[in-house]
């Protein structure tokens, strides 16, 4: 048990109620500038679940902040004079009228739910059959995921680059929270069931920020150090990776400015925006990819200064995946905090209800999901050598390892990119000669009947690469047409048949995306 210097938040709050705080300490189970994870780690349950509590409502509470300007701003800040719109009923509002804005949460809570229904070691292919089977839309690596297994390409391979061009979008640096939030004190153990899961859907850079997420959780259980956080679990991450690098960057422009965000800001947008997979991406403004909108996560963590509002704002106003970040950065702030330390403008508006609202797409609501993470925390505790005993829980603490190195799109680039804009004609074939090593086809199905499933060839230089199911379906679609980025630099010749027109249906492509050799 420690005490840590009060917020400059809370301590305006305390002020305004008329305390004196000179003296004023506030009694918490975390560690104050620590400067090494220590062996073991003693808190009691009502802090445990306290902390458990804030890391969803956290995410929550800046989904909902950032919802609004998600991928308006790519490429660019949000400046400081757009208002950002929030009052008492907008989480509540928002949970009701615009449920698929959750996706950061009922994503996670796929996965929560399969340990609650099989155990916490559930194999892979529950999690995977589970994910790739709900109710849900999906895009990115997990929508590209999704249509992998479903096509009997089964985890990690759902996620591998060569199976996936998207692997390191964001989508599981999204879903990661509740490892970490599982595993108080444990990143490693936190890092195990990413290796498992996140892999369902990314690789690379983009299983990397899972990997750190997860771990910046899990050390918010035993430190208020930002600093400390941020820093201690960019160990779980391979330092000869980009994803290290940039986070690096942000802590070194942290250290040397730590009053101005958009310095940091800028460092990112000259070094670490250059999307190499995602079709949206590549030679867009667009950038979905894990390494950058990481960075924003923690420009929002370091620059915060430990002021909620603050935190959520800057990761927010970084710009493009404007719900996420502020998501993560909440959420990681709030495990921090404790959900009883939220500031009260942000508390109050999970009132009136807003906590007992069933996520789209699941049957378990924020409270719900309080009960079964602490649930889930207890036993991780217990399984990694630590012990409850009477009110408190006594965790063996981790230091965290680095997960194995791998790179996703390793030794190709971006080569250019150029339009098709050409519908498969119902007799004959498209052909199109390229010179390249790799190459990726975008497009899409469109027909009326939803349960039409376009099936097409593809010939590279005459010889048969791949027989394509293409579904018209949103929900099942194949994210990108074809794709192949194992080839020998030079010129080849891709040819498509269909081989099952259907009066009403299209097999539109749309884009090219060229690769060379790094």
């Amino acid at each position: 048990m420690s005490s840590f210097s009060i917020p400059a938040w809370l301590r305006k709050e305390v002020l305004a109620m008329g305390a004196t705080v000179m003296s004023l300490s506030v009694v918490t189970s975390s560690c104050t500038k620590a400067e090494a994870v220590p062996d073991e780690f003693t808190i009691t349950k009502e802090n445990l679940l306290d902390k458990i509590k804030g890391g969803w409502a956290g995410q929550v509470l800046g989904c909902t902040y950032g919802g609004p300007t998600e991928f308006v701003y790519r490429g660019t800040m949000m400046q400081d004079y757009i208002p950002i719109r929030w009052d008492d009923g907008f989480t509540k509002q928002m949970l009701q009228n615009n449920p698929s804005l959750y996706d950061d949460i009922y994503m996670d809570l796929t996965f929560v739910d399969v340990m609650e229904r099989y155990g916490i070691d559930a194999p892979v292919d529950s999690f995977a059959v589970a994910f790739a089977n709900a109710g849900y839309y999906l895009w990115h690596a997990n929508q590209a995921a999704r249509y992998n297994i479903q096509h009997g390409i089964m985890p990690p391979a759902s996620g591998h680059w060569k199976n996936n061009p998207h692997a390191n979008d964001i989508d599981y640096q999204i879903e990661a929270d509740y490892a970490g939030l599982m595993c108080p004190g444990m990143p490693n153990s936190a890092s195990e069931i990413s290796d498992k899961i996140g892999h369902i859907m990314n690789y690379g850079d983009g299983f990397y920020g899972g990997v750190y997420v997860g771990a910046m959780y899990s050390l918010a259980f035993i430190s208020d150090d930002i600093e400390f956080i941020v820093e201690e679990a960019l160990k779980t991450i391979p330092a000869e990776s980009d994803f290290h690098k940039c986070m690096a960057d942000v802590i070194a422009c942290h250290r040397k400015n730590p009053d101005d965000w958009k310095q940091a800001w800028f460092e990112c947008e000259r070094k670490w925006t250059t999307d190499v997979g995602c079709t949206e991406g590549v030679y867009m403004p667009l950038d979905i990819d894990a390494t950058i909108n990481s960075a924003y996560v923690i420009i929002g963590l370091l620059y915060g200064d430990g002021d909620f509002e603050k935190t959520l704002d800057i990761s927010t106003r970084c710009g493009q995946d404007s719900d996420c970040n502020p998501a993560t950065a909440g959420g990681i702030l709030a495990t921090v905090l404790g959900y009883n330390n939220i500031p009260e403008k942000f508390k109050v508006t999970l009132g009136d209800g807003a906590e007992d609202i069933n996520f789209a797409y699941t049957d378990i609501s924020l409270n719900k999901t309080y009960d079964l993470s602490f649930k889930h925390a207890l036993q991780m505790v217990e399984r990694n050598g630590g012990k409850v005993e009477g009110d408190d829980v006594v965790i063996k603490c981790q230091k965290p390892v680095a997960v194995p190195y791998e790179k996703s799109f390793e030794g190709i680039k971006p080569a250019g990119k150029q339009g098709l804009h050409r519908n498969m004609p119902s007799e004959g074939d498209i052909t199109v000669t390229l010179d390249c090593s790799g190459v990726v086809f975008a497009g899409y199905v469109d027909c009326s009947d939803k349960s039409y499933v376009a099936e097409v060839e593809m010939y590279i230089d005459g010889e048969l690469a791949e027989t394509a199911q293409l579904p018209a379906s949103y929900r099942t679609r194949r994210l990108d047409l074809f794709w192949k980025y194992d080839l020998q630099k030079g010129p080849h010749t891709f040819t498509f048949k269909w081989l099952n027109p259907q009066e009403g249906a299209t097999v539109r492509f749309t884009d090219i995306i060229l690769y060379d050799p790094e």
